[in-house]
């Protein structure tokens, strides 16, 4: 399962599905394509026949929060819809979290369903893994054009974030 920020205002918000018709899309079915999670390298509209195989995209926020910088309040208000969508899947393993606010909030999410204890929130760093409650929590870099065109994130660092998975579910 894949924990990202919000649907993009010029992406998932205009296309009505997570990660598609932008470009932080592009670089993520990719990467998604290469590791064998999606049927096709790119996802254009949600009606393009795109196919994910052991693979779930949710999103910490069900709008998108202006300059990517949600408050405390509005994180607060989306959680429940957040716990819903997890408490429905029941065979995830691997939690990739997508940015620093993907990531704590998959842990907030899992730590209020009581699936998952910790004292101190596991530190975010790109590659990072933790195993808790029986899930493999991963950090990565958002494929956001902020990192992507700075070169924070690059194809080669996204693919090892996948690698990294099918390592956990393939061993």
């Amino acid at each position: 399962m894949l924990v990202g920020l919000a649907p993009a205002a010029h992406g998932g918000n205009r296309t009505g599905r997570m990660f598609t018709g932008d470009e932080s899309g592009n670089w993520l079915f990719r990467a998604l394509h290469t590791a064998g999670f999606a049927d096709r390298p790119e996802s254009i509209h949600r009606d393009d026949g795109l196919r994910l195989t052991g693979c779930y995209i949710v999103a910490a926020l069900r709008c998108a929060p202006p300059q990517n910088k949600p408050l405390p309040v509005e994180l607060a208000r989306c959680r429940p819809f957040l716990l819903d969508e997890l408490r429905l899947l029941h065979n995830v393993r691997v939690v990739v979290g997508l940015g620093k606010i993907g990531f704590e909030n998959a842990l907030k999410a899992y730590r209020d369903l009581g699936r998952v204890q910790f004292a101190r929130m596991p530190r975010f760093a790109h590659g990072a893994s933790y195993e808790l409650g029986g899930l493999t929590f991963i950090a990565s870099y958002h494929p956001s054009q902020q990192n992507t065109f700075t070169g924070k994130l690059t194809r080669a660092m996204l693919d090892g974030i996948f690698a990294q998975v099918r390592r956990v579910l393939d061993p």
